[in-house]
């Protein structure tokens, strides 16, 4: 089976990992500190603050940014649940605003009709590793001052005209998932130049104690520590860091080879009917190639995408579906008029993520898309209507 995603491990991590072992310092410690000090500097940021996972770093930027119980967050309904759950979680109400259908980003042209005296905050997921529209998103913030808390879980190594994804909100959250173009494991980080939020991070992340684990074990600073708020037990281990530090330092060669094999994809797929990958925009972007999804036409196959979808598994390649929207999941449901939605609705039917990682081969790809391709000419509607009549001997002379 060719998965849709593959961590890609080198010897590199592995030393790295071993010597952290052999340190004796296993939880939070220097390797931490190195990789979030590498980490900033990559992104052109003051403060990068890592945590356990990215729905830990996205629980720690809700919540440093200020957003609490009656809030109310204008957030996308095209990813993963924990965009949203973390901010249930403190207390807050997420607000669906519809896609962009040729990106699958949140639409900013309907933002302004779903705010209120209650939103507090934006929270815009680049979809797939594809940069949102900031500066749209900046005017809406700026004039209405709103908080920019971005999910940037996809987008590590994205830009939008030339900045870095991770230093154009209030705070950004990126994830370190096995699936994610940077992995530690599991993993995430937020990162902000607003020194007060990440000291807060910092805080939050380990029960609320004021205090690091530098001083409290280090022999630097005093023995006692003083907890000031309830926190979480959200840090990173030197162990996930220590398999982070080396993966940092491939991410741009990991996310050129992202680049080449969707390009390839891309270019194959253009003799594939009824099938399009999504859409760039036209502002300036680099795009982070997290996952490559494409959309098929149900009114011309006699078959829904699940069973293209099983079809493909069934062959040898591991396809999925990222994501259902979180409006049609019975969480949120009752929450939201799926008619405000029209959009991600009808992407729901139509979507599929084919596999996408560095250590595919070229032949991997041309695979993918020779049997992508089997499976739609198999199932259009108009040939599996002419079998059923050949079979039935209709037309015959």
């Amino acid at each position: 089976m060719l998965p849709y995603a593959r961590p890609s491990i080198t010897e590199a991590e592995i030393d790295e990992v071993e010597a952290c072992l052999r340190s004796g310092w296993l939880a939070t410690g220097p390797r931490t500190a190195r990789f979030e000090e590498e980490l900033a500097s990559r992104l052109g940021t003051a403060h990068a603050v890592a945590a356990s996972t990215g729905t830990a770093a996205l629980h720690l930027a809700v919540l440093v940014a200020g957003i609490g119980p009656g809030d109310e967050v204008v957030t996308t309904p095209m990813t993963w649940v924990s965009t949203a759950n973390v901010l249930l979680h403190a207390g807050a109400v997420p607000v669906f605003v519809d896609v962009e259908p040729d990106t699958l980003n949140l639409d900013t042209k309907r933002i302004e009709e779903a705010l209120t005296p209650r939103t507090r905050a934006l929270l815009p997921v680049h979809y797939a590793g594809l940069p949102c529209d900031e500066d749209a998103l900046l005017e809406i913030a700026r004039a209405r001052r709103l908080k920019i808390v971005e999910d940037a879980a996809h987008a590590l190594g994205a830009s939008y005209k030339g900045r870095p994804i991770g230093g154009i909100g209030d705070v950004t959250m990126f994830s370190f998932h096995p699936a994610k173009n940077l992995t530690t494991g599991e993993g995430g980080a937020l990162s902000t130049d607003d020194e007060a939020l990440a000291a807060r991070a910092r805080r939050l992340r380990f029960h609320g104690i004021d205090q690091t684990p530098e001083s409290r074990f280090g022999g630097r600073g005093p023995a006692a520590y003083d907890v000031v708020e309830a926190g979480f037990k959200y840090n990173m281990s030197d162990l996930q860091a220590a398999i982070g530090i080396h993966q940092l330092a491939r991410l741009d060669e990991r996310n050129r080879r992202r680049r080449e094999l969707a390009m390839r994809y891309r270019e194959l797929l253009r003799s594939v009917p009824h099938v399009e990958p999504l859409a760039d925009p036209s502002y300036e972007h680099e795009h982070a190639w997290h996952m490559l999804v494409v959309r098929i036409e149900p009114a011309a196959l006699a078959i829904e995408r699940d069973d293209v979808i099983q079809e493909l598994r069934s062959r040898g390649i591991g396809a999925g579906v990222h994501f259902v929207p979180l409006h049609l999941q019975t969480l949120y449901r009752d929450r939201t008029d799926p008619k405000r939605l029209p959009v991600a609705t009808e992407a729901h039917r139509r979507i599929l993520t084919l596999p996408l990682f560095p250590d595919m081969r070229d032949g991997d790809v041309d695979f993918v898309v020779e049997v992508l391709a089997t499976v739609i000419r198999e199932n259009e509607r108009g040939r599996v209507a002419a079998e059923a009549r050949g079979q039935r001997g209709e037309g015959a002379s």
